[in-house]
């Protein structure tokens, strides 16, 4: 639950703009939104760069709910549309199209006068597709100072023997610190089958949130949505905080840290 003070802010509202895409893809031009911290952010704030699922859009209400949320409490975060979502397709694009989208939003952010002028570090992520494309560029070496992965899509529903992890084992390396956030009632990620398949990560910091009673959309019944919502960015601004500040060598970081039904279990659990 938010604190008192946190729900007394109110949501910020995101800022619009277009990206220009990379062609080949279904548009020209997509939306990119940025949500931009109300108050001054923490000396150690992160910009977070999300991509959306691959049923909705950027104007999603969980994740532009998630993202205001993290707005509130300091970050400031962009999403954008893939090409195929803005064209008003349900169908998405081939991977290498969506891993261009992503590319070309994390270059209209990399640009001076933008991140770079405040010297915060990007983070990727997204909601399930959105993530996993996120991984699979930082498994292509786009640098990231961490990943946050919401609702990652580990296999088909029902289908899981067919692991979307043949890309971890380049992240091994990397050591780029994860957080997943994924439902208990996800059938899109058996809760067992992530931590047989993290160790395809080695000794990367890796956490996992669990939410109690959540399926892949993060539905809980009986809870408000707005109420998850503010659960995952209350996560999320905690493990931001957690992150090695740039002059931290990723040695230093833990490893895997399971999770408790509803929260993050402390380090050395498990």
């Amino acid at each position: 639950m938010a604190s008192a003070e946190a729900a007394a802010v109110p949501a910020p509202e995101p800022e619009a703009s277009r990206l220009r895409l990379t062609p080949p893809q279904a548009v020209a031009d997509t939306t990119i939104l940025r949500w931009h911290p109300l108050s001054p952010p923490p000396s150690r704030g992160r910009t977070l760069l999300l991509g959306h699922g691959a049923g909705s859009s950027v104007r999603h209400p969980l994740l532009a709910g998630i993202a205001a949320a993290l707005a509130e409490r300091g970050s400031t975060v962009a999403g954008f549309n893939f090409a195929y979502a803005e064209a008003g397709r349900r169908r998405p694009d081939p991977p290498a199209r969506l891993e261009a989208a992503f590319r070309d939003a994390l270059t209209a952010l990399s640009l001076p006068g933008r991140n770079a002028k405040d010297g915060r570090a990007l983070v990727l992520g997204g909601r399930s597709m959105g993530g996993r494309i996120a991984s699979h560029l930082a498994a292509q070496g786009v640098a990231c100072a961490g990943m946050a992965l919401l609702g990652y899509p580990l296999h088909p529903a029902g289908r899981p023997e067919r692991l979307r992890t043949a890309h971890w084992p380049a992240l091994r390396s990397l050591r780029v610190p994860l957080l997943f956030v994924q439902g208990d009632r996800d059938r899109l990620c058996d809760l067992d089958l992530l931590e047989r398949e993290r160790r395809l990560l080695g000794d990367t910091p890796v956490r996992l949130h669990v939410l109690a009673g959540a399926d892949h959309g993060f539905r809980v019944r009986g809870r408000d949505p707005t109420d998850v919502a503010v659960e995952v960015a209350e996560v999320v601004t905690a493990w931001l905080a957690s992150l090695p500040s740039p002059s931290t060598s990723p040695s230093t970081a833990s490893g895997f840290i399971p999770a408790m039904r509803g929260q993050s279990r402390p380090p050395g659990v498990g």
